[in-house]
């Protein structure tokens, strides 16, 4: 099982204070910072440019994790590789929940040089993609809907996490499970026992002592 990250989400970072809380993440023990990309169309809110990213690469060495929340992932995945990403993690759901289709564009986003993923919603099955870790470097599942921080943990996704982890396991051991939405130090705990190894979380971290709260869900 590859070792815990914590990848702290900025969505819910305190941008009257980033700079000062990006040297608090330095400081801590996370490795990963995510970053939610968002249309307004494949989720109902607007997030952050390649722009944004570009002041992140400038800023610090932390590993850019970039979330795709799009609905066109083909157009955009080489706009935020070319602004700094060092992976790229779009949804299934945006390329019809079509394996072939997920498949072709890891596989593209890997000719870019970088980290290839996808995610899945809460409502859609982990089971049609499976095979796919052989082709993944990390999958994200939603713990909770996306588009919005704040929400509450959905313990009913870590049944796919046990899923991913056996497929992992035999086909791929150095995929990530990666989960997002609503964790702290109690579903981290939870999201941990069912094979996660990768931690995102937003409000819970910048809202506090942040090398504190990210030694919380270590």
């Amino acid at each position: 099982m590859p070792e815990l990250i914590i990848a702290p989400s900025v969505l819910s970072m305190d941008y009257t204070r980033m700079d000062q809380q990006l040297r608090d993440l330095e400081h801590s023990k996370a490795k990963w910072i995510h970053y939610d990309v968002m249309d307004g169309h494949f989720v109902p809110n607007l997030s952050f440019g390649p722009d944004i990213l570009k002041q992140f690469r400038q800023s610090t060495d932390l590993f850019l994790d970039v979330h795709l929340m799009v609905t066109d992932p083909t157009f955009f995945a080489p706009v935020f590789v070319k602004a700094g990403a060092d992976s790229i993690v779009f949804h299934t759901e945006a390329l019809d929940n079509d394996p072939k289709k997920v498949k072709e564009l890891l596989d593209e986003i890997h000719k870019m040089g970088v980290k290839a993923g996808f995610s899945v919603k809460p409502q859609t099955p982990i089971e049609p993609f499976l095979d796919l870790v052989e082709d993944a470097d990390l999958v994200l599942i939603m713990s909770v809907n996306p588009g919005y921080g704040g929400q509450s943990f959905m313990p009913e996704v870590l049944p796919k996490a046990q899923a991913l982890k056996k497929a992992r396991d035999k086909k791929n051991p150095n995929c990530r499970i990666e989960i997002d939405g609503g964790i702290n130090a109690q579903t981290a705990k939870a999201a941990k026992e069912a094979g996660v190894d990768t931690l995102v979380a937003g409000s819970y971290v910048f809202k506090g002592d942040i090398p504190a709260k990210v030694e919380s869900l270590c």
